[in-house]
């Protein structure tokens, strides 16, 4: 008798749209944006198709979003420009989750701009 390993995927689009919508606690907490998506990615990698894909994006996201959010404080010394760019990262930080939960919920793949890949 052989014993086999049949490891299904299973297809959660709702978990995935989730996913991409906590990425919006740090408007209301401060920090559960960059903690809830991770600990949902690493719980869920293996058994949600899809998951290791979206989750990366979004880690990558958040990491990317950090390093502007850093690289921009003391370019508020330079004429101001810092403070665009903090009014660019926050509005591209709210809108960009709301999208890719919705290709996420469609079954497309994850897509963010300005995203340096870190993982």
């Amino acid at each position: 008798m052989e014993l086999v390993n049949q490891h299904v995927l299973r297809k959660d689009n709702t978990l995935l749209s989730i996913t991409h919508l906590t990425q919006l606690l740090h408007y209301v907490t401060g920090f559960g944006g960059f903690l809830v998506p991770l600990i949902i990615w690493l719980s869920a990698k293996n058994n949600v198709e899809g998951m290791d894909e979206h989750g990366r994006s979004i880690i990558n996201f958040q990491l990317s979003m950090l390093l502007y959010i850093v690289l921009s404080i003391p370019a508020i010394l330079l004429f101001g420009l810092g403070i665009l760019t903090l009014i660019g990262v926050a509005i591209v930080g709210f809108v960009v989750p709301i999208v890719n939960a919705v290709r996420a919920g469609n079954g497309e793949p994850p897509s963010y701009f300005l995203t340096i890949k870190f993982i």
